[in-house]
């Protein structure tokens, strides 16, 4: 794109030509451009529709049809009425070849949760930059430590050698903020990397090169709130762009904050007022909210995630915050990506332990309310919270295992619940080994229930060497430490195991063992599930393909416990005498299963059965 004789910038900076949806809208933003005459020259079958303007004199919206056009330089040309014009070079390039049929995360895969700015400093040269706020400070555990995009691009091959196969990374785009920017989560440029992580094409060159890792890319989308910093919050668009817009230019102080009252949107006796509350207040003052109603707004956040999708390659979106943003808006959103890639998938999170709630949100839900959504993915909070408490409870009649079982049970309220993602941890919650008492076999247990669930499994980064946090309350700045030996220096490094302890290395043998075999297992990727209810403190669950069966013991008892296999022959022997081998997934033991099993020591054990 190119300008002259007056400053202007357009988003989308250029598009493609045979999208399945060819009408684009174009935000153009240049000082006293609202009245100029557009006009469009060098355009080889593309239709001007129309021109809308706002009460912002700074900002028109142009609106194209692209049905039949063909890859091109078009001429934006904008007059004003004493006869000087400026002009846009506008790109519309071609597509890749099937772009469109590109394949989703699945339940094949393995997620991986970075967050950028504390996984690896590949580039200590970009630490810090003249146009951004805040400066590197990797004393403060709340400011920006150094990691970025040529940090991953570096970590691939051991990645690859872990087993996982997408790489889900908070949220890259810039945040130009004066505190608390490392997180990404207010956006000051929708179309920009941020240079202390790299630039757009070093993020297109990390997709690339991750595919040849065999290793997709998640984009962190924001679509409800963006960054103070944003200069929209200087010169809004329209007078409708931001949620409680006019309150806050008469008074900043005059902020309406969420309630975070998620049901109020899905609550069939909900108040206006209530779900007003919730769905258009702020997150912080930091964090404006968008209104989506504003189809203005609406239409460039739905561009906006196509425009990612299509540039650098993705194979996924994970969105942020899911049900904060208008939910007709939502529809809208997950069924523009959907229609343009149907094999893609997007997840939400919606953070709450209630199924019947997040239940709502997902593609295929009959809801009540006639609500329709083409988000084919949630994040499966319940089940994850579920783990966690199970886990650390006394095993009785109401808690321990048993509560894990019966919210598995659940799954009869969502539409696909093979399509959830679930997870051990994220950025947002507290670290695995340390909620579980820094007991290794609780820990195995743990990630041997994400990975070999009927799921979409996802492990935050550095749980795999134990990375720890406090218990109580959130710990944003722990929780989101330094990788170990991902800077220079560092006493412990992961990547060439100095410093590593024994039972760091003990986990990462075994999630990695475990990682690796279920790229091939298509009982865990696409097997049925039977389990059974927990006794005496054992939790038996049986994944089952054509080909292959898994059998997975969870076991609470620190003592020696036999296990009377005859409880299980629906699953071991079609109903006749049990006979049969199997072998340890992590230590390839072999197993004769015959009447009973003696389970020596508390912990997981996973069976690959004969067929």
């Amino acid at each position: 794109m190119s300008a002259n004789a007056v400053n202007l910038t357009a988003e989308p900076q250029f598009w493609w030509a045979g999208m399945h949806n060819s009408q684009l809208q174009i935000l153009v933003y240049g000082q006293g451009i609202r009245d100029q005459k557009v006009t469009l020259t060098n355009a080889n079958n593309i239709k001007l529709v129309s021109v809308e303007q706002t009460d912002s004199q700074n900002h028109l919206f142009i609106n194209l049809d692209l049905a039949q056009a063909s890859p091109q330089t078009i001429k934006l040309n904008f007059t004003q009425a004493n006869g000087q014009t400026s002009q846009i070079d506008y790109q519309i390039k071609p597509r890749d070849t099937g772009s469109s049929d590109r394949q989703g995360f699945s339940n094949k895969d393995v997620i991986y949760l970075i967050t950028p700015d504390r996984f690896v400093n590949g580039d200590t040269s970009n630490d810090n930059h003249p146009d951004m706020l805040e400066t590197v400070d990797r004393a403060n555990d709340g400011g920006r430590h150094g990691g970025d995009i040529m940090g991953i691009r570096k970590a691939l091959p051991y990645l690859q050698d872990l087993g996982v196969t997408q790489l889900w990374i908070n949220p890259l785009l810039e945040n130009n903020q004066q505190h608390y920017s490392y997180h990404g989560y207010s956006t000051t440029n929708f179309y920009k990397i941020d240079p202390r992580f790299g630039s757009n094409e070093e993020y297109k060159a990390l997709v690339d090169e991750a595919k040849n890792y065999g290793i997709g890319i998640i984009k962190d989308v924001i679509v409800n709130h963006f960054g103070s910093g944003h200069q929209w919050m200087a010169d809004f668009p329209s007078s409708t762009w931001v949620n409680g817009q006019q309150a806050w230019q008469q008074n900043p102080k005059d902020i309406l904050f969420t309630t975070h009252r998620r049901t109020t949107v899905q609550d069939p006796y909900t108040s206006n007022i209530d779900t007003k509350e919730f769905a258009q207040g702020w997150f912080t003052d930091t964090m404006p909210d968008m209104n989506q109603v504003d189809p203005l707004m609406a239409t460039y956040l739905i561009q906006n995630s196509i425009w990612w999708i299509e540039y650098a390659g993705l194979s996924g979106i994970r969105e942020d915050t899911y049900s904060y943003a208008n939910k007709t808006f939502l529809t809208h959103w997950s069924k523009a990506i959907m229609d343009e890639y149907p094999n893609f998938n997007i997840v939400g999170e919606e953070w709450t332990s209630n199924p019947i709630t997040v239940s709502y949100w997902q593609a295929g839900k009959q809801n009540n309310d006639g609500y329709v959504s083409y988000t084919p993915s949630m994040m499966d909070f319940p089940l994850y919270e579920t783990l966690i408490s199970s886990l650390t409870e006394k095993e009785k009649m109401g808690s321990g295992l048993i509560n894990l079982y019966e919210m598995l049970a659940n799954d009869v309220v969502y539409a696909d619940p093979t399509q959830l993602v679930l997870f051990e941890g994220n950025h947002d919650t507290n670290r695995l080994y340390s909620l579980l008492n820094e007991d290794l076999a609780l820990y195995k247990m743990a990630m041997a229930y994400v990975l070999t669930s009927n799921r979409i499994p996802q492990i935050f980064y550095g749980t795999e060497v134990l990375m720890t946090s406090p218990t109580k309350d959130r710990n944003d700045g722990a929780v989101r430490a330094d990788f170990p030996g991902g800077w220079p220096n560092d006493q412990v490094n992961v990547f060439n195991q100095q410093g590593v302890t024994k039972r760091q290395k003990q986990a990462l043998a075994f999630t990695k063992s475990l990682l690796n075999f279920r790229k091939t297992s298509t009982a865990i990727t696409e097997g049925a599930l039977t389990h059974y209810v927990p006794k005496d403190g054992v939790y038996v669950q049986f994944r089952q393909s054509d080909n292959q069966q898994l059998m997975v013991i969870y076991n609470k008892n620190d003592q020696p416990k036999e296990l009377d296999l005859n409880r299980f022959k629906q699953s071991l022997a079609n109903g006749t005498n049990i006979n049969t081998k199997a072998v340890d997934v992590i230590t390839s033991a072999e197993y004769q299963l015959k009447d009973t099993l003696n389970l020596k020591q508390k912990g997981v054990l996973i069976l690959n059965i004969s067929q």
